[in-house]
């Protein structure tokens, strides 16, 4: 099987996430493509961030949506990850891309790539941030067709279900993943340092939200299917059933051997990891050990 891969976020293990660097570094390691998530700017610029704050990825602090793109453009979103960026990939200043220069990057790989949007969002969906990628998109040469700008085929991610059928009355299905996550409890609580009771209400919200996504992939409003690994692993029999009813699954974020393994014994076409250059050895030698 041609597994294809997706970068997280660039080649995110290497420079910081998001950043010119992670992306540069990504097709240079041949990803097959690479993922982003989208945060709109108080000025309605689309940037490469996947917080709702500034607060891990940059020197900055407060809700990205409060700032301006000239605003964030003179923040630094490398230095908090330790590597030093050649000069080739851009000064400190130059990481920040708009979905506008990750296309321009795209562009210049010279070779078909994929890319992967995901849209975040809270208990509550907005269809603001995905009318304004797709217009985007659109101003590039991008059309609902084929989901292609020139050399980038574009697929659409997220995990809110009500997102999922807002893009699949406007993308095609094909090129529509949903994604799913494993839900525990006990981890939940430690994440967001709640109680038993507020942390067993929220696991029940993501479950029912959950449960309609796993619809969703069902019904084939989305064709791709998107478990972390995790899912993959407790849920085995859903990614069988969506196999055999010819969705393509799409697996994040793999970046083990053996992750790498429970994906190949799944029939899994897609794997997004932080280590593309890692994942594609590994693939050689999954292939010239089968």
């Amino acid at each position: 099987m041609d597994v294809k891969i997706f970068a997280h976020r660039g080649a995110s293990s290497t420079y910081a996430e998001h950043t010119r660097a992670a992306y540069l570094q990504a097709l240079a390691d041949g990803a097959d493509g690479v993922e982003c998530d989208l945060h709109l700017t108080a000025d309605g610029a689309l940037v490469l961030i996947h917080d709702d704050d500034l607060d891990r990825t940059s020197n900055g602090t407060g809700p990205v949506a409060d700032r301006t793109l000239a605003e964030l453009r003179e923040l630094d979103f490398a230095s908090w990850k330790g590597a030093t960026i050649p000069p080739e990939y851009g000064g400190t200043a130059g990481q920040l891309l708009t979905l506008d220069e990750l296309l321009d990057i795209l562009a210049g790989a010279g070779r078909a790539v994929r890319l992967a949007i995901e849209f975040k969002y809270g208990a509550f969906f907005d269809a603001g941030l995905v009318d304004a990628a797709l217009d985007r998109l659109a101003a590039r040469g991008w059309n609902a067709t084929d989901s292609v700008a020139g050399n980038v085929e574009v697929s659409f991610m997220s995990f809110h279900p009500e997102a999922v059928k807002y893009l699949a009355e406007r993308v095609p299905a094909a090129q529509l993943c949903q994604l799913l996550e494993e839900v525990e409890v006990a981890e939940l609580r430690e994440e967001l340092d709640v109680g038993p009771i507020a942390g067993h209400t929220l696991a029940f919200i993501l479950g029912r939200a959950q449960a309609a996504g796993e619809g969703l992939l069902d019904d084939g409003t989305a064709g791709l299917a998107g478990p972390g690994v995790d899912y993959l692993r407790a849920n085995p029999e859903n990614a069988a059933r969506w196999l055999a009813a010819g969705r393509t699954l799409r697996v994040w974020t793999v970046d083990s051997a053996e992750d790498l393994r429970l994906c190949l014994a799944a029939g899994v076409a897609e794997v997004t990891t932080n280590r593309p250059a890692e994942m594609r050895a590994m693939l050689g030698r999954a292939v010239e050990t089968a």
